[in-house]
């Protein structure tokens, strides 16, 4: 089969990280008979170097003709000017918007050859393996009012924390059909104990429980989750929560696999459901990390996990992302490692290296 992808390569390290996961892909393509036709843009600060805005028209129109988006990482010091008019978190913000994407996804799970990289207990961090499905265009980032004034007391600002029936119906039907592909367990993460959107929230997930009679639906507030993420994060299948929630949450998640080098995400414009392919952009949730850019020292493997993810949810290829997925583990398992999940005994590798090493395990 033929498919169109969008490759945004981004900054910092984004260029790197994006090249290996393009060389995986080729190799699937090579192994299974696909071809993966790639279209190429700027985002973020090369965008804005380019062309003075960090998402242009023309690649938004170039993402939306495609089947799925690859990004890498956007930002660095070179735009870091609070003054700025524009800044390359801007083009995040805007794809986003531009492309319908709702849902966040990222999963999280501690492979057992990498249970020493983590600061966490091994006995703790033993078995987990969850998705994390965070809302992503409702809630205080985009709520209204939303600004700052002076008064004859001093400043104040105010952000509006809203949400619609349909925007928390959707996102939580997210939830629930990935449960039904896994454990069969939901968790839905809110504050109804003091906001009203969070109590509108709980009754929506309660309402729609009867359509998945088949997953078994917990409710938990927010900072209760915050602490049993620590305390027994192996108890979790799939989490759902609102924005603000999901921001911090999945940050704090991220470190019980040891790196961000370990961790894709996948943002998507649809409900995902067995058979059925979504409109996604894929990206590692790690940033641009510009002190090793041009090194040879980003770990690609979160970036090329994103390509798998890819595989499975847009483009309807659930054994060629299984085939990355077993590549990736061969690797680990044979010892080779780069800089941030190095351990004693285990073979360090630069970012092309390791690229090339998955590729080569493609079966």
């Amino acid at each position: 089969m033929r498919f169109e992808l969008a490759v945004l390569p981004g900054d910092g390290v984004g260029p790197e990280v994006v090249a290996e996961a393009v060389k995986v892909l080729q190799a699937v393509g090579r192994r299974s008979g696909h071809e993966f036709v790639l279209h190429y843009g700027d985002i973020g600060g090369a965008a804005i170097d380019k062309h003075g805005v960090s998402l242009t028209k023309d690649t938004l129109k170039m993402c939306k003709r495609c089947h799925a988006v690859l990004l890498g990482a956007v930002g660095g010091p070179k735009w870091d000017d609070p003054l700025a008019k524009v800044r390359p978190e801007d083009g995040l913000l805007e794809i986003r918007k531009g492309l319908g994407l709702f849902a966040n996804l990222r999963p999280v799970k501690v492979l057992p050859m990498l249970i020493d990289s983590t600061s966490l207990k091994p006995e703790v961090i033993r078995g987990v393996d969850m998705v994390m499905v965070r809302e992503l265009t409702g809630g205080l980032y985009f709520g209204k009012p939303k600004r700052q004034w002076r008064t004859s007391k001093g400043r104040r600002a105010v952000d509006s924390m809203t949400y619609s029936e349909a925007e928390i119906e959707r996102i939580i039907r997210a939830g629930y059909e990935l449960a039904r592909t896994r454990r069969r367990k939901l968790t839905s993460v809110d504050k109804a104990n003091v906001l009203e959107s969070s109590r509108l929230w709980r009754q929506i997930a309660i309402e729609l429980s009867p359509d998945y009679s088949d997953v078994e639906l917990e409710h938990q507030l927010v900072d209760a989750c915050a602490m049993r993420l620590i305390q027994s994060p192996s108890q979790f299948d799939v989490i759902v929560t609102e924005n603000t929630f999901g921001d911090i949450l999945t940050d704090e998640a991220s470190m019980l696999a040891g790196s961000l080098g370990m961790l894709p995400s996948a943002s998507i414009a649809g409900i995902p459901q067995a058979g059925k392919r979504i409109f996604g952009l894929y990206e590692p949730i790690h940033g641009s990390a510009p002190r090793r850019a041009g090194q040879n020292m980003a770990n690609p493997i979160a970036t090329i996990l994103s390509g798998a993810m890819m595989l499975r949810y847009s483009l309807g290829l659930a054994a060629e992302a299984d085939k990355v997925e077993t590549a990736i583990n061969s690797v680990l398992e044979d010892g080779y490692r780069t800089y941030d999940i190095m351990s004693e005994g285990m073979k360090k590798m630069g970012t092309r290296e390791m690229g090339e090493l998955i590729a080569s395990k493609i079966a």
